[in-house]
């Protein structure tokens, strides 16, 4: 998306955006190396041996830079500062973010750079990051591409992982607890969940149920009624009436053609019924019994209670588990 923004603009301005940008490298880079030798500088051993090495050098140091260390550490403040919002207003008016304030959370690590206290120049390293996000912007590095990378994305997926399933079952172990010490959960359920949706519900349910039916009938059509002739021919064979008939003159004749009439009304009768399925009768009667059976599976007592309750509880149990397994170990074996 940025580079879409990039290309977006006109050659001038990203120019002088590429300028910026290269100037922020430059200042980031001398001021975190000033930083670390003004540090090291501090520090005695190290003082001497610079002030016997390079007499010259260290007495200018000191009266040039030392002495003048907190103008100097403003001057780069002010930069950073400035660049800070700039990007702010460059974000608000591109509406990069959702909100106009999400910048300075966004790059935190921005803000906490340009705080001029003592004890805080350290988090000056943290713009570290935003040169390494500019260097990548800029297409100069491919950070993806670094080992470094690499390991810190792997430790970071761990870390969230072992994070987020705690976490996760610390919450269950919360709601088995609510299940396990609440009195008539499966009841409450049913009275502010299933009871305000009872209509809607036995409504849905029988429109599955007529939908099921009619959808298993149209692809298995031959394979019923070639079973409902089967059947009518092994009635009628099994029939001492119709063995009777067979040993009259013409009796098989006759029994044949029985078969034949009945096997085509049978099947005639299967084909009318399944056909109704999308009629109005059907579809009340087929609501009638979905909203008696609703009733009946609504009906609880403190046995059936109990029962639901254990299953939500083993069911959250099963779920501890499945969250339990480490991806990451699988991931990176």
């Amino acid at each position: 998306m940025q580079e879409n923004r990039r290309k977006s603009l006109n050659p001038v301005l990203e120019r002088a955006h590429l300028v910026w940008d290269l100037l922020v490298i430059a200042l980031v880079v001398a001021n975190l190396t000033l930083l670390l030798f003004d540090s090291l500088f501090l520090l005695e051993p190290l003082n001497v041996a610079f002030e016997a090495t390079a007499p010259a050098l260290h007495d200018a140091y000191g009266r040039v830079i030392r002495a003048n260390f907190i103008t100097i550490d403003l001057a780069f403040v002010a930069v950073f500062l400035l660049d800070v919002l700039l990007g702010w207003a460059v974000a608000i008016a591109e509406r990069r973010y959702h909100r106009w304030f999400f910048y300075p959370f966004v790059h935190w690590y921005d803000v906490l750079g340009c705080i001029p206290v003592g004890g805080f120049r350290l988090l000056r390293i943290l713009r570290v990051i935003s040169l390494l996000h500019r260097l990548q912007r800029l297409g100069l590095i491919d950070v993806r591409r670094w080992y470094l990378y690499s390991v810190v994305v792997k430790y970071y997926e761990i870390l969230m992982e072992e994070l987020t399933d705690r976490i996760a079952v610390r919450l269950i172990d919360n709601v088995q607890s609510q299940i396990r010490s609440s009195d008539g959960l499966s009841g409450q359920m049913v009275e502010r969940v299933m009871r305000p949706r009872q209509q809607a519900l036995i409504h849905e349910i029988s429109q599955r149920l007529e939908a099921m039916a009619g959808s298993a009938y149209a692809h298995n059509r031959d394979d019923t009624l070639r079973y409902v002739r089967g059947l009518v021919g092994r009635t009628l064979a099994e029939s001492p009436e119709i063995r009777r008939l067979s040993r009259l003159p013409l009796g098989g004749q006759l029994s044949r053609g029985l078969e034949a009439s009945l096997s085509d009304l049978a099947c005639r009768l299967v084909n009318e019924a399944l056909a109704g399925l999308q009629s109005a009768e059907f579809s009340a009667l087929v609501e009638h019994l979905t909203e008696s059976g609703f009733e009946a599976w609504l009906r609880t007592d403190p046995h059936t209670e109990q029962v639901s309750e254990q299953v939500m509880v083993d069911m959250l149990e099963l779920l501890k588990e499945q969250i339990a397994v480490k991806d990451w170990k699988q991931k990176y074996a």
